[in-house]
C-alpha cells in the first residue's frame, strides 16, 4: 500500500467510530519515553483502560527482554514484548519467536569492532543473548550506557565464547554512529540487517529480523489486521514496524526518513505524543 511522501496529522474526526484498534505497538526511546528515559505518568492508567477494551499493548524496542519486563512489571501479564529489535518475542515468559545469529557472524562483527578500537574509534560491542548481554569493555562510561538498555549484562573476556543464543550485536559509538560505526559494518549489509537505531547505536541482526517482521507474525497468530494496528516510532529501526500498521505514526521529532515513511505525525515524545494520540484515536478519558 503506498505511503504519502509527508505524513498527515491526525484528523480531529478520528475516534472510536473511525478506528477498530486491536494492537498498539510502540518503540521506547525517543517515542514512548520522555527525554529522561521515563514513561509518562499516565501510562499505567492507559494500559488498564486498553486491557478493559481488549486492546493488546506491545513495547517494541532494541532493549533486551529482561529490561522491558522489568520496566513494565506493573502491567506485564498478557503483554507481548518485542525485544532486541524484533529478534526475540515473549509473552508471559514464553518465547513466541526468535531469530538467532550464526556464531561465525558474531565473531566477524567482534573482529571488526576490535579493529575499530585499534584505529582509535571509541566503540564497544554488546553481544545480545537470550539470557544476558555480554561485553568485553569494562570501563564505566561504556557500562553506564549498556545498563540503560540491558539490565542483564556480564563483562566477559571473550564474547565469542559465551554459551547463549545470540540475537543481535549492538555497537555503541561515543561519536556519531551513522558516520563512523555504520560504514564499518557496510560489508555485512548484503547478508544481514545493519540498522542505525539511535544517534550512538548500530545494530546487526539477521536479514529476516526486524520489528515489522515480528509484528506481522503476531498479527497472523492473533488474527489482527494491519488496519487494526497502531504503531509509533522515531528512528530507522522502526521503519518496518510502521509498514506493518495502517495507523502508523512518526513522532514529531523523529528521524526525517521515519517522518516520510509514516502515515501520520504524533506529538513529540517530549510532549507525551504516544498516549495523547492513543487517547484521541480511541476516545479514552485522557488529555488529547
Amino acid at each position: 500500500m503506498p505511503y504519502s511522501p509527508s505524513p498527515a496529522p491526525l484528523h480531529a474526526a478520528a475516534g472510536p467510530a473511525a478506528a477498530d484498534i486491536r494492537l498498539i505497538v510502540t518503540d521506547m526511546d525517543g517515542t514512548l519515553l520522555d527525554e529522561d528515559k521515563r514513561p509518562p505518568a499516565e501510562l499505567w492508567t492507559v494500559l488498564e483502560l486498553l486491557r478493559e477494551r481488549g486492546v493488546l499493548f506491545s513495547p517494541a524496542s532494541g532493549r533486551q527482554y529482561a529490561t522491558l519486563a522489568q520496566e513494565f512489571s506493573r502491567a506485564a501479564d498478557g503483554m507481548v514484548f518485542i525485544a532486541e529489535n524484533g529478534t526475540y518475542v515473549v509473552r508471559d515468559g514464553v518465547e513466541l519467536s526468535s531469530d538467532p545469529l550464526d556464531p561465525a557472524v558474531v565473531a566477524e562483527v567482534l573482529a571488526t569492532v576490535r579493529r575499530l578500537n585499534a584505529d582509535g574509534v571509541d566503540v564497544g560491542a554488546v553481544v545480545c543473548g537470550k539470557r544476558s548481554a555480554y561485553v568485553e569493555r569494562a570501563d564505566e562510561p561504556f557500562l553506564a550506557e549498556v545498563r540503560r538498555y540491558y539490565v542483564e549484562n556480564r563483562v566477559v573476556a571473550d564474547a565469542t565464547a559465551v554459551q547463549d543464543d545470540i540475537l543481535k550485536v549492538a555497537l555503541f559509538d561515543f561519536g556519531p554512529a551513522e558516520r563512523t560505526t555504520a560504514p564499518a559494518l557496510a560489508r555485512f549489509a548484503g547478508t544481514h540487517q545493519v540498522v542505525v537505531s539511535g544517534e550512538h547505536w548500530v545494530d546487526l541482526m539477521n536479514r529476516t529480523a526486524n520489528k515489522g517482521a515480528a509484528i506481522r507474525r503476531l498479527q497472523r497468530e492473533l488474527g489482527i489486521t494491519p488496519a487494526q494496528t497502531m504503531a509509533f516510532g522515531d528512528y530507522l529501526n522502526d521503519l518496518e514496524m510502521l509498514d506493518a500498521a495502517e495507523w502508523s505514526f512518526a513522532m514529531a521529532n523523529a528521524h526525517p526518513e521515519v517522518v516520510r515513511r509514516a502515515r501520520h505525525l504524533a506529538p513529540a515524545n517530549t510532549d507525551n505524543g504516544v498516549l495523547r494520540t492513543v487517547a484521541r484515536v480511541l476516545g479514552l478519558p485522557l488529555p488529547a
